[in-house]
């Protein structure tokens, strides 16, 4: 379908009268009935997590659970930050994580571009033996993974949690498929006007594949975020903890600060939560957009 075609729908749709919603006066469907619980349902987890943040560790341990504390301990939060270096741990994982969303974007998409587009010996075969490796479980490459971070003298440093996650079979085969859906007519143009591949990507596919990059940057971004396991096995100095690692410090054999935990869990929660919010609109046009290939 052209634009022409798509701009003549749109308009044509938007002089047509709107059709009465089936639920006729009522101001919701039948489905809020069923999805409004099971949205309560998931939301009482958080809800928990922040009430125990605002109490006394006295209350966090009572039976039956305080539901309601006596008061806001707000001190829980900066009680945090003074006992444990957990802006040092904020930083870290900033950093690991937006290296590694740097890099699953360039990578991906040049392995991605190569593969939707490129026609080269064996492209097949290696495209299959990348998307094999999806059902591999990391707990089966740690060991290989580890040898090489340590080769590369990264143990103990934050080179080994971004050197392993800077691209992924996942984002490689995500975009490659982006691409195949994109206009070769607008690639060909470019070719013809002395455009080089690498102009074709960075100029023409790239700025039309922003739903793709987004959803791909999320992703590695909540991926990254809340990795626990393999942090846990490389970095052993707490000044380069990530935030998940750190956590872990908050709980011990005998005892554990409740109040503390669930206080620091808030504030690892929120750049995931207001990037979820601000990526909306983005995974919003990219299913608006899905089908529509010229």
């Amino acid at each position: 379908m052209s634009e022409i075609q798509t701009i003549e729908l749109a308009a044509r749709a938007a002089e047509e009268p709107t059709a009465e919603p089936k639920g006729g006066r009522f101001l919701f469907s039948s489905w809020h009935l069923v999805l409004i619980p099971i949205a309560v349902v998931m939301v009482i987890p958080l809800v928990w997590m922040v009430v125990t943040s605002l109490q006394t560790l006295e209350e966090t341990r009572h039976y039956p659970p305080t539901l309601v504390p006596t008061s806001l301990q707000f001190r829980n939060y900066t009680d945090v930050l003074q006992q444990a270096p957990f802006a040092r741990w904020f930083v870290n994982t900033l950093l690991v994580t937006l290296a590694c969303v740097v890099g699953n974007l360039l990578f991906c998409s040049l392995a991605g571009y190569a593969f939707a587009r490129i026609r080269f010996f064996g492209r097949e075969v290696a495209f299959i033996l990348i998307l094999a490796t999806l059902m591999v479980p990391f707990q089966v490459v740690i060991i290989p993974t580890f040898l090489i971070v340590r080769s590369f003298h990264l143990i103990d440093t934050l080179g080994a949690l971004i050197l392993p996650n800077l691209a992924g079979a996942f984002g490689i085969f995500m975009l490659r498929q982006f691409f195949r859906t994109l206009p070769v007519e607008l690639e060909e143009a470019a070719r013809i006007d002395g455009a080089s591949r690498l102009g074709i990507l960075f100029k023409i596919v790239l700025p039309l594949s922003g739903p793709a990059l987004a959803t791909l940057a999320v992703i590695t971004f909540m991926w990254t975020w809340n990795d626990f396991l393999w942090p846990l096995i490389t970095i052993y100095n707490s000044n380069n903890m990530t935030i998940q690692l750190g956590l872990a410090t908050f709980q011990g054999a005998h005892q554990s600060n409740t109040n503390l935990l669930m206080a620091a869990n808030v504030m690892s929660m929120l750049p995931v939560l207001l990037l979820f919010f601000f990526a909306q609109r983005y995974f919003i046009r990219g299913i608006a957009t899905t089908g529509l290939k010229g």
